[in-house]
C-alpha cells in the first residue's frame, strides 16, 4: 500500500503520466509491498508537503513509510524529472530550443524535446545523474506536438563519461523498442538494473516522415558505494574475530574493475586447511581449491567463470558456503563446486584481498597482484572496506585508497563490413612509427593501410590465420611479406607496433611478450597523407572527395581498437567522434562491443564452443550428440528403439534420455523374442566362499560400467527388470528368518535387502518359500535347512525399485564344515514403456494437455505419427507473446513454427508422397539459440537461422496441448506415439484412460514396419509392436535375417518325411492316380546356399513313393546340374548351368523354380537360365527331401546312388523347398519335426557371405545351470579363497581330465544314437498338435502357428 501511495504521489506532481507509471512499475509494486530504508528522510519530506489533508492521514503515511524503513524500498524514483539542465548533453541539437536540456518526460519546454542537427546513427543524449545510481527502468516519448520520435534506440551507462557500455536484455538484445507518436510513453522494465552516473541514449531508428526527437525518463534509486583501490603492490588481510566464522553458511560479495587481465583478487585460508583463491587469468576468474602444497597438492579443483573482465567496467563476484558445496557466481553465472568430505570451509581464518604475499605467491597461477578497485566487499554482512578505514580486524600492505580512479580509456568498434577510419598524416617524415591495440574474434581482417610516397607501392598490416601480416605491394609484386605473432583471436588486447628506419621495416606483438618480424626493403617506406584502419570506405566516401587510394583485397576487420599512436602522439579518438578529426562509417565510438559468445557457452553435453565477431559454433566432436548446439543424441535411447531400426543383437551406445542431461552408455542388445538390455558388473560368475579365520562375513561389491542415473533411468524406462541371485551352500545358512539373517544384498539406493531371488520384498523368504516346496517345511529357504549336503536358493529378483544389487553380505561360514557359494548375475532389462507408449484422437475437439513446456534455450520434439486426414495440429503451447507449435498443414507438409520474442519463424517439410497414409511417421523439431530445425522421416530436413542478436528465451506459461489447440479448432484426428520433450516422455496413455474422445493404444504396426520382417518372415500385429513369424522362411532371429546354417561331413544326412498316404496300406489295388491325386506338385521353389570344394556331390534330393524325383548336384567338373525324373518310364532329365566351377570353397546361393514344364535356374548373381521339361509335368507322392548322404539307397537311381555313397562335405544354409525348411526343422525344432538326423551335424555360420561379428551373436540366458536341490553335487564355481597356486593348478588339471573324459562318453553314446531315426511324436499328440510345429504336406504355407512363432516386440 505504501509503494502504491507513493505512485500516486508521483502522479500528481507529474501529470499525464499515470497509466504509463503504472506500466513501468507494476511488476515491481507485485514483487515488493512495502518501502525499503534507503531515503526515508527524502520520502517523509515528500510525504510531509505534498499530503497536508489532515493530521491522521499523514500520520498513517507516515508510518506506513516509517514502516517501510524496516524493509526494502521499490527502487523506482524519477531521476531525471529534477535535474538541471547542465546534466544533459548531446552530439548536436538542432536548434537551442531544441536542446538536450529539454528532454524531460511530459514537459513541453523549448520546442518540446531534444532534436539534434542531423538525423543519423551517429546522434546521442546523455544525462549525468551526478553519482553512481541504480537504474531500473526507462521511459520516452517523442517531442511535443511534432513527427518527430524515436522508433529504436540502445542504452549505453558509464561511470566516468567515456568507454561506455551496452545494456543488453538476455546478453543478446541491445534495441529497444521506441515510439510510434510523439505523445504517448513507452516504458520499459529493465531485465537487470544497470549502476552508473552517466545515461546514454543513441537512436537508430526514427519516424520516416520526421526527424529524431525525444523526451525520456529514468527510474531507480541512489546506491552506496564503499571502494577501495589496489596498485598491483598493495592488499588487505582480514582476519576474523574469535568464533566469527562458525556460522552454518557463509558468503562473501564484491564487485571490481580493472583495466589488467591478470591479478590475484581473494585468497580465503584456513590455517592448516584448505584454500581457496580467486584469481584473473585473461579476463576470466579461476576459482581454485586447494588442500596441500604447491606443486602437488591433496586436492584441487578449479572452476572458471566470465570473460573479458579487464573492461574497466564493474563485475560482480558472489562466493557462498552451503553445506558441502560452493556456489560460485561472477555477474550473472553460477557454478557449483562440490567440496570433498575430507575438506571443510567452515574454519576459514583469513581473507586477503587483492593479492597475496610470501609462499601463497607461488601458488597462483597469474604470479601478480590485483590493480584496479574493489567495491561493497561484504562477508557475512561485514563491510571490510569499512573496517580497512576505521584500521580494525585489518592489516593493509602498501597504498590502499578509498577512491576509485577512472583512466579514460577511448575504444572504438568496428562492428559491420563497412566499417572504417581514415586519419589524416603529417608531414611525411623518413621514421615510420604506428601503433595500436585491438581485439578480435575473427582469424582474419584489416588493420591498417596505406599508400606509400610518391606511389612507391602499398602497404597492409593484417590478421591472417590469427596472426599479425605485413605485405607491401608494388605493380601486383609482393615487395614485402613478414609475420609476427600468433593465436591474435582470443579475444584480449593485443598491442602491434609497425615501424621503419633507414632500411629496416619491423613488426612487433605485444612487445616482450609476443614476436617481432622484421625486412630490410631497398626503398624507403613512407607514407602518404592518409591512414585507413579497419576497412576502406566506399567510391566516393572521403573526407575531401576524390580517390581515397584505399584497397583492401582482405577481409575487413571486426573488433575493437583503441590507444592509436602515429609517430609519438595520440590519435584524440574523441575528435572523431565530434568529427573534427579524420573520417568513419558504421563506427561506435568509446565503446568496446566485444561479446563473447562462448560465455558462458550455449554448447551443450561437452561440445567445444569456438567464436568469430558475430556468431559461435559448436565442435560436438566425440561427444554423442548433434546439432547446433550438441543438443540431440545421435544414439537411440533404448535396444527396442535400435530393434525397430532392423539391428540385430549387439553393442550399441544407449542415450537413455536422448537430449538430456545423462550420458550415453555402451550396453549389449539381446535381439530375441524380447529385446533384452543386458549390463554386466565386476563378478558375474559362480564364486565360491570357505572359512577364513578371524572374519564373520564376507562381503562382495558390484561395480557397473553405468552411473546410478544411467541404471535407475534405464530400469524406470524398461517394461521388465531381473537379475539373478543364486546361494550354494552346504552348512552354511542364508536368511535364517525369523532370526537374524546371515546374509543380505544391497539395493540400487543402497537399502539393506533381506529377501532372496524368486521372493516378494519384504518376504524375508526365498522362492521355495513362497512356493512351499522348502527342504525344510519349517524354513523359508533351502540353505536354512542347515544340511551337510549341498543345496541352493537361487531365483529372479524383479522389483524394479530395488535394482541392480550393488552389493552383498554373506555370515554363515565360521563353523567347520561350512561352504557357500554365490553368484549375482548381469542385470537385464526388456521392453521400452515409451516407445510404445500411444494415444488415438477420434474427435477433432479432442486434445491432452500436460504441464507447461520448458524449453527456454533447447526444445526438442519428436515423436510419430498417423493419421488418414488432411491436416491436423500435433501439438501446441502458448505464452503471453511467445509459442510453439506443430502441425501437419497439408498431406504433404509438416509445418514447425514458432515465436521467441523476434516474430513468428515457420520451418516446413514436404515429403513428395502423402503423409496421411495411415503409416507410421516420424518427426523430430529442434528450436535452440543459433537456429530451428525439422526432420520428418527420413526426408531431407529443413533449416532457419536464429537472428544473431535476437531474443533467445522462450517463455510458455500456458498448458501444453496434445493432439488440438487452446480454441479446440484445427485438431487432429489419428494416431501420437512416444511423444518426448527434451528427452522426458510424456505418458498419453495414462491421460487418455481419463479423456474423453481419446483412447490409449493404437494398433497397425505392421504397415510401417513389416518390410523389417525379411526372407519370407510374416508380420503379425500385437498390442505393443509386432512379431516376425519366420515358419515359412529359412531363416530365424528377430526378422528371419539370421541364416541357418550346418556343416556336413560325408556321413552326415538330414531326412524330411512326409507322411505316407492312409490308402496305400489299405487298399494296395487302388489306382495310383486316385491314390495320389491330392500330393502331386506342378512345380517347385529352391533354394540353398553352399560351400565346398567337393566335386561331384549331391546337395539335395527329393524322392517319391513312385521312384520319381529331383536332385541338385555338382558334376565332376564343378558345374551345378538339376536332374529331374518325373516319369519312371522316361529317363531322366538333366538341366546343366553353364556357370563355371561352384567346388571352389565360397559361398553360392542356387534359386529353382519350375511351372508346370517351365524350369528357371538362377546361381548367385549370374544370369537366370530357362529350361524346358519334356516329360509329365507332376510330380507325384513327395516322401523325403534329403540333404547329404541318402541312406534309402535301394530305390534310387545308380547314378545318384553312386553320388550319395560319396555324401557330402561342406556347409548348406537357409534350404528351403516349398514351404519346407528341412535344415532348420533338423537344427533347431528336432524332437517336434518330422526329420531324421543321421551322422555328425553341428550348427556354424559357415553360411554367412561375411564373418560373423562378435557384437552380434544372439546370446541366451539360462538359470537351469545353476537350480539345484539337496545332493546336486558341488557347484563349479570361480573359486576365489584358493589356500595357494598350486592347489589351483591341481585342481584345474583334475577338473580338465573329467570334463575330457566325459566329453568322450558322451560322444561315443551320441554316435550310437545317431544310427537310429528319430521316432515320430508318439500316442498324445496328434499331427496337427500346437506343439508339432512342421507337418508333412509338401503344400503347407503355414509351418510353424501362433505357439511356435518367433515374436518380436
Amino acid at each position: 500500500m505504501c509503494s502504491a501511495a507513493r505512485w500516486r504521489e508521483r502522479v500528481a506532481r507529474n501529470e499525464r503520466t499515470i497509466e504509463p507509471t503504472r506500466a513501468i512499475h507494476s511488476t515491481a509494486r507485485r514483487e515488493k509491498a512495502q518501502l525499503s530504508s534507503r531515503h526515508p528522510v527524502r520520502f517523509n519530506m515528500d510525504l510531509g508537503l505534498k499530503r497536508q489533508s489532515g493530521t491522521f492521514l499523514w500520520l498513517t503515511l507516515l508510518l506506513c513509510c516509517i514502516s517501510g524503513t524496516l524493509s526494502k524500498e521499490s527502487c523506482d524514483g524519477s531521476l531525471v524529472s529534477h535535474l538541471p539542465p547542465s546534466a544533459f548533453r548531446s552530439s548536436s541539437q538542432l536548434s537551442s530550443s531544441h536542446g538536450p536540456g529539454f528532454a524531460k518526460l511530459n514537459r513541453r519546454d523549448g520546442a518540446g524535446g531534444w532534436s539534434p542537427l542531423d538525423s543519423n546513427k551517429y546522434q546521442w543524449l546523455e544525462i549525468n545523474l551526478g553519482e553512481r545510481t541504480e537504474i531500473t527502468a526507462i521511459a520516452t516519448q517523442g517531442r511535443y506536438g511534432s513527427s518527430d520520435w524515436v522508433t529504436g534506440y540502445q542504452l549505453m551507462f558509464s561511470d566516468t563519461g567515456h568507454n561506455w557500455r551496452q545494456y543488453r536484455q538476455e546478453d543478446s538484445i541491445g534495441v529497444f523498442s521506441g515510439n510510434t507518436n510523439a505523445d504517448s510513453v513507452v516504458p520499459f522494465k529493465l531485465h537487470q538494473p544497470m549502476f552508473a552516473r552517466f545515461l546514454r541514449v543513441v537512436p537508430l531508428d526514427w519516424n520516416p516522415n520526421g526527424r529524431i526527437g525525444l523526451r525520456l525518463e529514468a527510474y531507480g534509486c541512489q546506491y552506496k558505494s564503499d571502494v577501495m583501490e589496489f596498485d598491483g603492490s598493495s592488499s588487505v588481510l582480514y582476519r576474523f574475530s574469535p568464533n566469527s566464522s562458525q556460522a552454518s553458511k557463509d558468503k562473501l560479495s564484491l564487485k571490481f574493475k580493472t583495466l589488467l587481465n591478470s591479478g590475484t583478487l581473494i585468497r580465503m585460508e584456513e590455517t592448516h586447511g584448505p584454500s581457496l583463491t580467486v584469481e584473473l587469468v585473461k579476463g576470466k576468474l579461476l576459482f581454485h581449491l586447494r588442500k596441500g602444497k604447491h606443486p602437488s597438492p591433496d586436492f584441487h579443483a578449479s572452476v572458471s567463470l566470465g570473460s573479458l573482465l579487464y573492461d574497466q567496467h564493474w563485475h560482480s563476484v558472489t562466493i557462498e558456503r552451503v553445506s558441502r558445496h560452493l556456489n560460485l557466481t561472477v555477474d550473472k553465472s553460477t557454478q557449483q563446486l562440490p567440496v570433498p568430505g575430507h575438506l571443510s570451509l567452515s574454519d576459514i581464518s583469513e581473507i586477503s584481498f587483492g593479492g597475496v604475499s610470501g609462499p601463497s605467491a607461488s601458488r597462483t597461477l597469474s604470479k601478480k597482484n590485483f590493480v584496479g578497485c574493489m567495491e561493497n566487499v561484504l562477508y557475512n554482512d561485514v563491510n571490510i572496506v569499512n573496517l580497512a578505514k576505521e584500521g580494525r580486524l585489518v592489516s593493509i600492505t602498501g597504498a590502499v585508497s578509498f577512491t576509485c580512479s577512472e583512466p579514460v580509456d577511448v575504444p572504438v568498434t568496428f562492428s559491420s563490413p563497412g566499417s572504417f577510419l581514415q586519419l589524416p598524416l603529417s608531414m611525411p617524415s623518413d621514421e615510420l612509427s604506428i601503433s595500436l591495440e585491438f581485439r578480435t574474434w575473427n582469424k582474419a581482417g584489416l588493420l591498417l593501410t596505406f599508400d606509400l610516397w610518391q606511389r612507391a607501392g602499398s602497404a597492409w598490416l593484417y590478421l591472417s590465420d590469427a596472426r599479425a601480416r605485413l605485405q607491401i605491394h608494388k605493380a601486383g609484386r609482393i615487395l614485402i611479406d613478414i609475420t609476427a605473432g600468433s593465436g591474435l583471436n582470443d579475444g584480449q588486447w593485443h598491442m602491434v607496433h609497425l615501424s621503419g628506419r633507414r632500411g629496416r621495416l619491423a613488426i612487433a606483438v605485444d612487445g616482450e611478450d609476443g614476436g617481432t618480424a622484421q625486412a630490410h626493403p631497398s626503398f624507403p617506406v613512407i607514407p602518404e597523407n592518409q591512414l585507413f584502419f579497419g576497412g576502406c570506405p566506399e567510391e566516393g566516401k572521403v573526407s575531401h572527395g576524390g580517390d581515397h587510394g584505399c584497397r583492401n583485397p582482405f577481409s575487413v576487420f571486426q573488433g575493437c581498437m583503441r590507444l592509436i599512436h602515429t609517430g609519438d602522439e595520440e590519435v584524440d579518438l574523441i575528435k572523431v567522434q565530434q568529427m573534427s578529426l579524420g573520417n568513419f562509417s558504421d563506427l561506435q565510438m568509446d565503446i568496446c562491443g566485444i561479446i563473447d559468445r562462448c560465455s558462458p557457452s550455449y554448447c551443450e553435453h561437452g561440445g567445444k564452443c569456438t567464436q568469430s565477431w558475430s556468431a559461435f559454433h559448436c565442435n560436438c566432436s566425440h561427444t554423442g550428440y548433434k546439432g547446433a548446439t550438441c543438443h540431440s543424441s545421435i544414439y537411440e535411447q533404448s535396444c527396442e528403439a535400435y530393434k525397430h531400426r532392423g539391428n540385430t543383437s549387439g553393442f550399441y551406445h544407449i542415450d537413455v534420455d536422448g537430449s538430456g542431461p545423462i550420458d550415453p552408455q555402451r550396453i549389449y542388445c539381446n535381439m530375441t523374442d524380447k529385446t533384452w538390455m543386458v549390463i554386466q558388473h565386476n563378478n558375474t560368475e559362480l564364486t565360491k566362499l570357505k572359512p577364513s579365520s578371524g572374519i564373520n562375513q564376507h562381503l562382495a561389491h558390484f561395480n557397473y560400467p553405468a552411473d546410478v542415473e544411467q541404471l535407475r533411468a534405464i530400469i524406470t524406462k524398461a517394461e521388465h527388470c531381473e537379475q539373478e541371485l543364486s546361494y550354494h551352500c552346504k552348512k552354511s545358512r542364508l536368511l535364517n528368518t525369523p532370526g537374524v539373517p546371515f546374509a543380505w544384498w544391497m539395493d540400487g539406493s543402497g537399502e539393506v535387502q533381506t529377501y532372496w531371488g524368486g521372493a516378494t520384498p519384504e518376504s524375508k523368504q526365498c522362492a521355495c518359500g513362497l512356493r512351499e516346496s522348502c527342504v525344510d517345511p519349517e524354513r523359508f529357504c533351502n540353505c536354512d535347512a542347515d544340511g551337510v549336503d549341498w543345496a541352493n536358493d537361487t531365483g529372479l529378483l524383479s522389483h524394479k525399485e530395488h535394482l541392480p544389487v550393488r552389493g552383498i553380505a554373506v555370515g554363515d561360514l565360521s563353523r567347520p564344515g561350512s561352504e557357500a557359494a554365490y553368484k549375482v548375475g548381469a542385470l537385464q532389462c526388456y521392453g521400452d514403456l515409451h516407445f510404445w507408449n500411444s494415444a488415438y484422437f477420434n474427435k477433432e475437439t479432442s486434445y491432452l494437455h500436460f504441464p507447461t513446456f520448458h524449453g527456454e534455450l533447447s526444445a526438442d520434439i519428436s515423436f510419430l505419427f498417423k493419421t488418414s486426414t488432411a491436416s491436423g495440429v500435433f501439438l501446441e503451447n502458448l505464452g503471453i507473446k511467445d509459442f510453439i507449435r506443430i502441425e501437419l498443414s497439408s498431406p504433404f507438409e509438416v509445418v514447425f513454427s514458432y515465436d521467441v520474442g523476434n516474430g513468428p519463424v515457420e520451418v516446413r517439410v514436404e515429403s513428395p508422397s502423402a503423409l496421411n497414409d495411415d503409416r507410421w511417421h516420424s518427426v523430430r523439431a529442434e528450436r535452440n539459440v543459433k537456429e530451428a530445425s525439422l526432420h520428418v522421416d527420413q526426408l531431407p530436413g529443413a533449416t532457419q537461422r536464429a537472428p544473431p542478436d535476437g531474443h533467445i528465451h522462450l517463455q510458455l506459461n500456458s498448458q501444453l496441448f496434445v493432439g488440438g489447440t487452446a480454441s479446440r479448432q484445427k485438431g487432429f484426428l489419428g494416431c501420437i506415439r512416444s511423444l518426448q520433450l527434451n528427452g522426458r516422455a510424456l505418458d498419453l496413455e495414462e491421460r487418455a484412460n481419463i479423456t474423453p474422445g481419446v483412447r490409449p493404444g493404437c494398433p497397425g504396426h505392421c504397415s510401417s514396419y513389416g518390410s523389417l520382417c525379411q526372407n519370407r518372415g510374416r508380420c503379425v500385429e500385437r498390442h505393443t509392436g509386432f512379431a516376425c513369424n519366420c515358419g515359412l522362411s529359412p531363416y530365424t532371429g528377430a526378422f528371419c535375417q539370421k541364416e541357418v546354417s550346418a556343416y556336413f561331413k560325408p556321413s552326415t544326412s538330414v531326412s524330411y518325411t512326409f507322411k505316407e498316404p492312409y490308402e496305400l496300406n489299405r487298399n494296395s489295388s487302388v489306382q495310383a492316380s486316385s491314390i495320389y491325386s491330392d500330393m502331386t506338385l506342378r512345380g517347385e521353389n529352391i533354394s540353398l546356399g553352399f560351400r565346398t570344394s567337393q566335386a561331384p556331390a549331391l546337395l539335395l534330393y527329393v524322392g517319391s513313393y513312385y521312384r520319381e524325383y529331383l536332385a541338385v548336384l555338382l558334376n565332376r567338373n564343378g558345374q551345378l546340374d538339376v536332374k529331374y525324373k518325373l516319369q519312371s518310364n522316361r529317363e531322366v532329365e538333366v538341366f546343366k548351368t553353364s556357370t563355371r566351377n561352384l567346388a571352389n570353397g565360397q559361398l553360392h546361393i542356387v534359386s529353382i523354380r519350375r511351372q508346370a514344364e517351365n524350369l528357371y535356374i538362377q546361381v548367385d548373381q549370374y544370369e537366370q537360365e530357362d529350361f524346358n521339361i519334356t516329360s509329365d509335368v507332376e510330380f507325384n507322392a513327395i516322401k523325403s527331401v534329403v540333404l547329404g548322404r541318402v541312406h534309402d539307397s535301394g530305390e534310387l537311381d545308380p547314378e545318384i546312388a553312386r553320388l550319395s555313397s560319396l555324401g557330402f562335405t561342406g556347409c548348406l544354409s537357409v534350404v528351403h523347398f516349398n514351404s519346407i525348411t528341412p535344415l532348420k526343422a533338423a537344427l533347431l525344432y528336432p524332437a517336434t519335426s518330422p526329420v531324421v538326423v543321421v551322422g555328425p551335424l553341428e550348427e556354424s555360420t559357415c553360411g554367412s557371405s561375411a564373418p560373423s561379428h562378435h557384437h552380434v551373436t544372439e546370446t541366451t540366458h539360462s538359470l537351469a545351470d545353476h537350480f539345484g536341490t539337496v545332493g546336486t553335487g558341488e557347484p563349479i564355481v570361480n573359486a576365489i579363497n584358493s589356500d595357494s597356486a598350486l592347489i589351483g593348478g591341481v585342481i584345474a588339471v583334475v577338473i580338465f581330465i573329467i570334463l575330457s573324459a566325459l566329453a568322450v562318453m558322451g560322444r561315443c553314446l551320441y554316435r550310437r544314437k545317431e544310427t537310429f531315426q528319430t521316432q515320430p511324436p508318439k500316442g498324445g499328440k496328434p499331427e496337427d498338435s500346437p506343439e508339432f510345429p512342421f507337418n508333412n504336406d509338401a503344400n503347407s504355407q503355414y509351418v510353424l502357428n501362433e505357439s511356435q512363432r518367433e515374436h518380436f516386440i
